[in-house]
């Protein structure tokens, strides 16, 4: 199907230029509030060489530190923003009941990604002339059964998460208050997803059809589904498309977020002194002048009047 294969281009292309656009918009916008939460992974050796991150501390406690160079330490970032993004430590240490429904849609998506790597790797192998099934052996037949258990065990993560998250939200009254129904939503959209993606498995229980899918994008040839999946994975390519061009638009787009909330937020320490790039943001900051204004009860009613009382 021609339709399926433009599609599926403009759904890959539009997820990338949103992201990179949702990319662009958090880079441009004013300095925000610094919460300065300590321990701040940047934070090297001190006093003694002492890691500084390990107990909260800051090169703010050296003696005339404006005076001295400062030690950053790059690989501890990384470290720690691994840990949030790989195992989404902030929510293990402050709800862990949460934790396990969250994570699991989460890992589903990243054994998902594997699998797409796999997908890919199987067509470019298949385009080249090598074989990739159960019978020809070496890396055709390995190549051939990681597939196959990344795509079930990703799809089912997917989906356990996903329609799990919607029943806790709805039975916890606490999290029930603070759930929109675009939440429900999104997860909702995302469980669908995850459902068409096994209606197809069980019609192509060795997902060949990733495989072809991708030997028609690198050859720019249609989408020919088989006889026996052709409305079921007509219907998982459109609904994942959608998705895809969906996710950067919304709150789901942390996955770009994230960077700038911890490293302009929530790690960001960097001394306000004259001359330094900390000191330009400020200033431009406080030139900043708000296109909306608070609408709030509380703000806008005059707290001296008798409705505010």
């Amino acid at each position: 199907m021609v339709f399926l294969t433009i599609f599926t281009y403009v759904a890959l292309i539009g997820f990338v230029v949103l992201s990179a656009y949702k990319a662009y918009q958090y880079a441009k916008m004013p300095m925000h509030s610094r919460f300065e939460l300590y321990p701040v992974p940047k934070e090297a050796g001190g006093i003694g060489d002492e890691e500084r991150y390990h107990y909260g501390g800051s090169f703010y406690e050296e003696y005339e530190w404006h005076k001295k160079p400062r030690k950053v330490s790059h690989l501890s970032e990384i470290i720690d923003m691994l840990k949030e993004m790989l195992f989404i430590k902030i929510l293990f240490v402050n709800n862990q009941r949460q934790w396990w429904l969250c994570y699991a849609m989460h890992l589903g998506f990243y054994v998902l990604f594997a699998w797409t790597a796999c997908s890919f790797l199987g067509a470019v192998g298949q385009l080249v002339g090598f074989t990739v099934n159960a019978t020809t052996g070496g890396w055709g037949t390995i190549l051939y059964y990681i597939t196959f258990l990344l795509g079930i065990s990703g799809a089912i993560l997917v989906a356990v998460g996903s329609i799990g998250m919607v029943l806790k939200r709805k039975k916890d009254a606490v999290l029930r208050k603070y759930t929109n129904p675009q939440d429900y939503f999104n997860l909702l959209f995302i469980f669908a997803v995850a459902v068409s993606g096994l209606v197809v498995w069980v019609t192509d229980p060795f997902f060949n059809y990733g495989r072809e899918i991708f030997k028609a994008l690198l050859t720019f040839s249609p989408i020919e589904p088989s006889i026996a999946n052709e409305t079921a994975l007509a219907v998982h390519i459109v609904l994942l498309g959608l998705l895809l061009l969906y996710i950067p638009m919304t709150k789901m787009s942390h996955y770009v977020g994230k960077y700038f909330v911890f490293h302009e937020v929530i790690w960001s320490n960097d001394p306000n002194l004259k001359g330094t790039k900390t000191g330009e943001k400020v200033r431009k900051a406080l030139q900043y002048k708000p296109k909306r204004t608070w609408s709030a009860p509380h703000i806008s009613v005059d707290p001296r009047s008798d409705e505010a009382k």
